[in-house]
């Protein structure tokens, strides 16, 4: 590259941010419509979404600025959408989530799942994806896969060594090396920038000169904790990102539509379609990096080695480091099933939910959000130590089982912004009439059969979402499919329920999500391993979301006849 054009990139996020605006702003000048004017603003915002040349979440702050200067919305009307009822739900959600990983509750549940499958290769995988794919539904991606694969390395350490360790090191003991033996290195990605300073030098080069076959073991490993991690957070309205947004979506674009999203209708749905992609792409990446020799790989009729037997000890080691469940662990686990509980009772569609019959009310004064604020509360009223006000003398019971503190370092703030913009976004175009023009514009999609549209646009925002952030590909596209559906005279959640799942299967690129930057910065893994082996689970993800749709969702959500709700005249 030459030294001018080197000079010009460098500076590339500045030309963006400079020329942009003027390049779109005959837009609105020629036209002078409220349509033009709002489109200009989400043309702008997708540019700057999709190049990073602000961070996500101040982009997403643009409509508060734009929008009342363009006459589109009142400031008033615009700043209320960034903090609604589906931005409560992801703050409560994400308190108990941080809960849970503050007491370690995670770390726990992971290796007691481990003990119990074993380390044979295709056992231990599996052990691997279920435990990531179960924590991912409750708390980050980020932090499951961040917690997981020290883990997983502690234990390949054992499995690669040509002779096993005589002192079996734990991951807690392989993170904490002193700093002769460990780097920082940065992981970028789209959504954020993570420092991993645990990584070890030696992870760059094949361990121990081990031969190819333990290599590709050792990828396939390193891959199935990153995909299992997108996975498990579809299952879940809380799990990920563009779930809330779908959520959040409904609620503005189709305020009559009855609470027909919600944790209960939402994970009876997405939890079989999770556990059959996770299902297929153990089997994929078993047959990619493993083959199918039951033997080596499932220990059919073979007695364990003594490497298998080391790795294992270092599994039993970490979970007897843990000690007994503390107070905190066990008041922190009784406040997660309660909120596990109460969503799924609130309004479980089959049968009169708690929410009905609360304070004799209609149960759209309760939602989720309410459960979510009300267990969240807890966790900063409950002691962490309550026995001790039991003895004589009474002793200090300790701190909250969560402080401001710990909230405020670990809660994403940046997600609640971008949630709230993708709001004020969708309002606009009610309000302004530009998703009534794009929908008129999307008429003769009605002559493609459904099926097809749901496929096309599938692909669409799963090779989108490899290169920006899977919040911001749901928030654009969202209102979009919500207008043409209307048009065409389809269910709305037919093709915005399979598009809001396919904006989470990035699997391709080290920067499509945070849990493949991570893995990716440990050193096992090529760009092409991870684009060959995500190619095919984008593909299985895919097809996973039409079966899912077309079968059981289809019966879950009437798909079949366009519901009053939806009808442009009653919205």
């Amino acid at each position: 590259m030459s030294p001018i054009l080197k000079s010009l990139w460098t500076f590339k996020h500045g030309f963006i941010l400079a020329f942009t605006p003027l390049i779109l702003l005959p837009l609105p000048l020629v036209n002078g419509t409220t349509e033009a004017s709002c489109a200009y603003v989400i043309l702008l915002m997708a540019v700057y979404w999709c190049t990073e040349a602000l961070p996500l979440a101040i982009t997403a702050l643009l409509p508060a600025l734009l929008f009342p200067l363009f006459g589109i919305m009142q400031s008033k009307q615009v700043c209320v959408q960034y903090l609604r009822d589906t931005n409560m739900l992801f703050v409560g959600g994400l308190l108990v989530a941080v809960a849970v990983e503050h007491w370690n509750l995670h770390k726990r549940i992971a290796l007691r799942v481990l003990l119990v499958v074993g380390v044979r290769p295709a056992l231990l995988m599996l052990g691997f994806m279920g435990v990531t794919s179960f924590l991912s539904m409750w708390i980050s991606n980020t932090a499951t896969t961040a917690m997981m694969v020290p883990i997983m390395q502690a234990v390949l350490e054992q499995l690669d060594s040509p002779e096993p360790l005589l002192e079996p090191v734990g991951c807690s003991q392989v993170s904490s090396r002193g700093p002769e033996t460990r780097r920082p290195q940065l992981a970028k990605y789209k959504d954020a920038v993570v420092v991993l300073s645990s990584l070890d030098t030696a992870a760059e080069t094949p361990r121990h000169g081990g031969d190819a076959e333990r290599w590709r073991v050792c990828k396939g490993m390193t891959l199935c904790v990153c995909y299992a991690a997108s996975i498990g957070g579809t299952a879940t309205l809380t799990g990920t990102g563009p779930n809330l947004v779908l959520k959040g979506q409904m609620n503005q674009l189709f305020p009559q539509n009855a609470d027909v999203i919600n944790f209960a209708s939402w994970f009876g749905f997405a939890f079989p379609n999770m556990l059959i992609m996770l299902t297929l792409a153990w089997l994929w990446l078993q047959f990619l990096f493993m083959g199918f020799d039951f033997r080596k790989t499932w220990g059919c009729g073979v007695m364990k080695t003594e490497k298998e037997i080391a790795a294992y000890n270092v599994i039993r080691e970490e979970h007897r480091l843990l000690g007994p469940m503390s107070s905190g662990e066990l008041s922190v686990l009784a406040l997660f099933i309660l909120l596990v509980g109460l969503w799924f009772t609130r309004d479980p569609g089959f049968t009169t939910g708690w929410a009905s019959h609360a304070f004799n009310s209609d149960a759209e004064f309760v939602t989720d959000a309410t459960v979510a604020v009300f267990v969240a509360l807890f966790l900063f009223v409950l002691p962490s130590e309550p026995s001790r006000l039991f003895r004589w003398p009474p002793a200090d019971p300790g701190p909250a089982l969560l402080t401001w503190k710990v909230a405020q370092k670990k809660m994403p703030w940046n997600i609640v912004l971008l949630l709230g913009g993708g709001f004020a976004l969708a309002k606009g175009s009610e309000v302004s009439g530009l998703s009534t023009w794009m929908g008129n514009q999307l008429t003769p999609l009605h002559s493609i059969p459904a099926w097809a549209i749901v496929i096309i646009l599938c692909l669409l925002i799963a090779t989108l979402t490899e290169c920006t952030s899977n919040v911001a590909t749901a928030t654009l596209f969202l209102p979009v499919l919500a207008s043409m559906s209307q048009s065409t005279g389809l269910n709305p959640l037919y093709v915005m329920v399979p598009c809001t799942l396919s904006a989470s299967f990035a699997f391709m690129l080290p920067v499509a999500t945070p849990p493949n930057a991570i893995v990716f910065s440990y050193g096992d893994l090529k760009v092409s391993d991870m684009a060959k082996a995500g190619f095919m689970m984008n593909i299985i993800g895919i097809l996973c979301t039409t079966l899912a749709i077309n079968t059981w969702g289809r019966a879950m959500f009437h798909l079949d006849s366009f519901p009053a709700w939806a009808n442009r005249t009653g919205s």
